[in-house]
């Protein structure tokens, strides 16, 4: 199938904006500026069915729709922090198809009414940051950006902004105190970001993939979007694929597509022919699936792979083959949010620092069985108690791996 967001692989070059221009860029900006009224490019967007990419799946146009219209100005952010361990689509996204991402970003702009925009990009991503500049620089020569867009009366200026490589800058309010200088801690919510985001401001907040969406989608129109991917969750996600797979990376299919199919037919099946043990379908804050049959054909969207007991998430398919101790998992993945804990609320802080010890205890083949308990109980203390998500991705690998994988504990532990 042709692509709509790695348009890179069938368009060289496309992230130079002649090429880009050639193949239909910034039509869409153009129709929704001289064409629409803001509320219209809303309304497309909703009844399109996109939702949010970047982990949560909330409806985009709805989102749009919730900002404020009697406090202004208003902002937009795009997320570019991507920082979940087995997520690197975003990156590939700006990398290779920049301007389609950037576009995006400038129609959220006009739908909401706003005149700047900021992409919040993680420290690492410093390179990436002067490339994004001078991508915005060529757009603001063209007439792309800047003042009285296409002859009306809307202007528009984007700017990027490095973090300083913290996960929990993901997490939208914590990235908004980020952008305003302070320390990255997530705000008590509500409010929300469409009412009080940065500034205090309305801001709309969305992931790189998200907005890559939405030029096709003005372009086309809400049902062309509609008929691709399921009842669910309409349209193409990239799919981050790693792990025990014979060749990992990025693939752009349509929602309802399977593990099978993406494992086996594009990941190339396992290595050294394995069977597959457990599946993380959302990265390290994933909960593991116990691998079968019915599960390799289910298809991946939002809804269907709730039924199987996770989240799709960002889809940051993470595949373990049956070498892999689910008992290492876990503590591999603790330390991780332990380091990555900002520590600004306590059941996240403590139950991070003490979750750490236990796996690391019982990794080592020092722990008992009550540690294991002990474990588990902690994790299932902090679920629903953590001041933002970060507390409740940490217990999702822990309490499904000991619910789910029991064998491994007990080969672990000592009698």
């Amino acid at each position: 199938m042709t692509h709509i967001l790695l348009r890179h692989r069938d368009v060289p070059d496309i992230n130079k904006l002649s090429v880009y221009k050639k193949n239909g860029g910034f039509d869409a900006f153009k129709k929704a500026v001289t064409r629409m009224k803001p509320n219209e490019v809303t309304d497309v967007v909703k009844a399109s069915g996109l939702k949010g990419r970047g982990g949560a799946g909330f409806p985009t146009g709805m989102k749009w729709a919730f900002i404020d219209k009697n406090n202004w100005p208003h902002y937009v952010v795009a997320n570019a922090d991507e920082s979940e361990p087995g997520t690197f689509k975003d990156r590939e996204i700006m990398e290779s198809n920049p301007f389609q991402f950037l576009e995006g970003l400038a129609i959220a702009c006009y739908a909401v009414g706003a005149t700047v925009a900021y992409v919040y990009l993680r420290g690492e991503f410093w390179e990436l940051a002067a490339f994004l500049d001078q991508k915005i620089a060529e757009m603001e020569e063209a007439g792309y950006l800047g003042d009285n867009l296409f002859g009306k009366d809307y202007s528009l200026r984007i700017f990027t902004h490095l973090g300083a490589g913290a996960y929990i800058c993901g997490e939208e309010t914590a990235l908004l105190e980020s952008l305003e200088g302070k320390r990255g801690q997530p705000r008590v919510r509500p409010p929300f970001p469409p009412s009080f985001g940065l500034y205090g401001k309305p801001t709309i907040i969305n992931n790189v993939e998200t907005f890559t969406n939405v030029p096709p989608i003005i372009a086309n129109g809400a049902d062309w979007y509609k008929n691709i991917g399921t009842a669910d969750s309409a349209g193409v996600k990239v799919f981050s694929l790693s792990g025990r797979v014979r060749k990992p990376g990025n693939y752009e299919l349509p929602f309802g597509s399977t593990f099978r199919n993406l494992i086996y037919e594009h990941g190339m099946g396992i290595q050294e022919g394995r069977p597959i043990k457990a599946i993380m379908p959302a990265g390290a804050s994933s909960s593991l699936i116990v691998v079968d049959e019915k599960v390799l054909d289910t298809p991946m969207d939002y809804a269907t792979v709730r039924t199987l007991g996770a989240d799709l998430g960002s889809a940051s398919v993470i595949v373990l083959d049956d070498t892999v101790d689910i008992d290492w998992v876990i503590n591999k993945t603790i330390h991780f949010f332990k380091h990555e804990s900002c520590g600004k609320c306590t059941p996240c802080r403590e139950g991070n620092h003490w979750m750490r010890n236990l796996t690391e205890r019982i990794h080592q083949g020092t722990g008992s069985g009550e540690d294991v308990s002990l474990l588990l109980n902690v994790a299932k203390q902090m679920q629903g108690k953590c001041l933002c998500a970060l507390g409740e991705f940490a217990t999702m690998a822990v309490v499904t791996g000991i619910e789910r994988f029991p064998e491994d504990f007990k080969k672990t532990v000592k009698a």
